[in-house]
């Protein structure tokens, strides 16, 4: 009741109050449903391409659109290519995200030797590039997959080992971390189903060195890699 002895209608205060607290979170919901989704890396398997605490942005739409809730497509109007870093959910545990480098194709013939590829019968070219982190002990290199560059690491220089063969199934893909003698990838849980892929790795727009005690996913403001800040990623 109001002063001058009316009662006042709340109904519609109330739908906007709740309106008005909704709609943010739909909106933030929304957008990462759609559109771009922050992700954390949590471990070097794509050194010296993605660091440990690096904070990156997926392109959601980039191969099509989820249905809410569902690991199946709405609709799906590109497929991944190879060489893309692409985000996808683990095969042996669909509720854990994995980010590695997209090798093989449905139908392709993946060979693998000492995390050297060799791809339908032909050698990815590797050529020999200056260690970027000055770290002692590792082998780095410039490898060409689908006609772009980007660098791999390897602990062992020799390509001695057991060679690995695959055949990618239809529908499914062959994924390898850029830190080939350090990352857990399709060479030991297999391939990673269609339906199971999440988005394109598009920037870093974060990254430190280490986080904060008593927030683990907050970066430490002081151990900012300010000269990480806002790649695009390829």
């Amino acid at each position: 009741m109001n002063k001058n002895g009316e009662t006042r209608n709340l109904k519609g205060t109330w739908n906007q109050a709740i309106l008005t607290f909704l709609f943010p979170i739909l909106l933030v919901m929304g957008l990462r449903w759609a559109l771009i989704e922050p992700f954390v890396i949590p471990s070097g398997s794509m050194i010296p391409n993605l660091l440990v605490h690096d904070h990156i942005l997926v392109k959601k739409l980039a191969y099509g659109l989820h249905v809410p809730f569902s690991n199946k497509w709405l609709l799906q109007w590109d497929q991944p290519k190879r060489g893309d870093i692409v985000v996808f959910k683990y095969p042996e545990n669909p509720d854990v995200y994995y980010i590695k480098r997209l090798i093989g194709l449905p139908g392709d013939n993946v060979e693998v030797q000492s995390g050297r590829i060799t791809l339908n019968g032909d050698k990815l070219p590797l050529s020999s590039f200056e260690d970027p982190q000055g770290e002692n002990g590792f082998h780095y290199f410039q490898e060409t997959l689908n006609g772009q560059k980007h660098i791999v690491r390897f602990l062992y220089e020799e390509n001695t080992g057991e060679v690995q063969v695959f055949k990618v199934p239809e529908n499914q893909y062959f994924f390898m971390g850029d830190n080939r003698d350090q990352s857990s990838d399709s060479r030991f849980w297999g391939f990673v189903k269609n339906d199971y892929i999440v988005g394109k790795a598009w920037m870093i727009w974060l990254s430190c060195n280490s986080t904060l005690p008593t927030m683990t996913f907050v970066c430490d403001p002081s151990q900012i890699r300010f000269n990480r800040l806002f790649q695009k990623l390829q």
